[in-house]
């Protein structure tokens, strides 16, 4: 059998099994997670020695060390893999949840009724912790799921999936609702993004360039983005000592992940006083400096920043920075230069934060706060399968709901149209 042939098969399987698990009530459901996070805990030995080879494997091809980092396994880790399924198994169930009712003239009651979207298939990189978060979000909301992991990871991947696998087999649950493609191949991933008969949404996790490698060839709807430009606005009406704390915490914290600040707006009112401030308070925390001609003025130290500096994100310390006039120009920088995943605002005045989350165009719109908290499990989700930059069906952090859909449903009492 052929690699595509194989890849339609286990599509085709992971379709019909995707009736099944939408089905199971909460309890199986999460009686099943809390199995397969014992079982991972069990198997501690079995997974490690596996990833012990992809870390090989990893070394013998010169991955890097912060990429070893991301791709190794210890008991610490497969706990925390453990740990999240539990998480998942505690959150409330979305499925089958009526989200309003109305009655129409005719008597007819009319409503909404959360289901699972199917089929979801989830393309990522090296973090074979991926593999069990995805997973257990997945089938906690009623879908069936296709994990293609990166080649680095492909003995951990697999590893992972046959315990849980395993728990499902026992507790007579149709095992292709957890499938892992099994090829490194690019062809693989080429077959997956073509079987829109059988799976109904693709998550891509990784970076830019995996993101529009599977935009470009995906046939099925893809949940993306590209990269997180975000913003923060300093405004005229700030309290400067918390718009320096915000700063710091959004860039320094973790500055090479998605939701990390990427370009710094202050109103030219306190430029004169907060510029020079913010420019030795960061550069002092190693953080390079790009500037636009009017912030250079008051941070002679800052690099002149480029065009292209606006729509980088530099995932590193480094940060660009402008001068604006006023609330409207803040707004225009963001709409023109954003990815549309996170922007901030720092300011005392009650009708700009409204007109900026109002106006600012992105998933995750902050007053007063850091962009860092731009996380499913920050925002209160519990749990995140990504971020969408796209509107359709979902914008910001993905949760379990964002795994499900609508449909109507509808009442009668033997009303027929006229």
């Amino acid at each position: 059998m052929t690699i595509a042939q194989q890849i339609r098969k286990i599509a085709r399987e992971a379709r019909q099994a995707s009736f099944a698990i939408a089905r199971l009530s909460s309890g199986v459901k999460n009686a099943l997670l809390e199995k397969m996070a014992l079982a991972l805990v069990e198997n501690t030995g079995i997974l490690i020695e596996a990833n012990g080879k992809d870390l090989a494997s990893g070394e013998g091809k010169g991955l890097s060390a912060a990429m070893l980092d991301r791709l190794m396994l210890d008991e610490g880790r497969i706990k925390a893999m453990a740990d999240g399924l539990n998480e998942v198994a505690a959150l409330p169930d979305p499925v089958g949840e009526v989200t309003g009712m109305w009655r129409r003239p005719n008597d007819l009651m009319v409503g909404k009724m959360r289901i699972p979207l199917g089929v979801i298939g989830i393309i990522y990189e090296a973090r074979p912790n991926v593999t069990a978060d995805a997973a257990a979000l997945c089938l906690k909301a009623g879908n069936a799921v296709i994990l293609r992991g990166g080649s680095e990871a492909i003995n951990s991947n697999m590893a992972i999936s046959r315990v849980l696998r395993d728990v499902m087999t026992a507790a007579g649950i149709p095992e292709a609702a957890l499938s892992v493609i099994p090829f490194v191949d690019r062809e693989g991933v080429l077959e997956m993004l073509k079987q829109e008969e059988s799976i109904d949404i693709i998550i891509p996790r990784g970076g830019e360039g995996l993101i529009r490698f599977v935009v470009e060839h995906s046939k099925i709807p893809v949940i993306k983005h590209y990269k997180g430009v975000c913003h923060l606005f300093v405004d005229a009406e700030a309290d400067l000592d918390s718009a320096e704390k915000i700063i710091i915490n959004a860039k320094t914290q973790r500055p090479a992940v998605c939701n990390a600040l990427e370009t710094l707006l202050i109103h030219k009112d306190v430029a004169a006083t907060f510029g020079p401030r913010i420019y030795e308070t960061l550069s002092r925390l190693d953080v390079e400096l790009r500037g636009d001609p009017c912030f250079r003025v008051f941070a002679p130290g800052a690099k002149a920043a480029t065009e292209d500096d606006w729509y980088a994100e530099f995932l590193d310390l480094i940060l660009a920075v402008r001068v604006v006039d006023d609330l409207d120009q803040a707004i225009s920088h963001i709409n023109k230069y954003g990815s549309l995943h996170t922007e901030a605002i720092v300011t005392a005045n009650y009708s700009n934060a409204h007109r900026f989350i109002r106006e600012v165009n992105s998933g995750v719109v902050l007053v007063n706060a850091s962009t860092r908290f731009a996380d499913g499990n920050q925002l209160g989700l519990g749990a995140e399968i990504g971020i969408s930059t796209t509107k359709l069906h979902s914008f910001g952090p993905m949760g379990l709901e964002d795994l499900t859909t609508t449909k109507f449903i509808v009442y009668g009492d033997g009303q027929i149209r006229e």
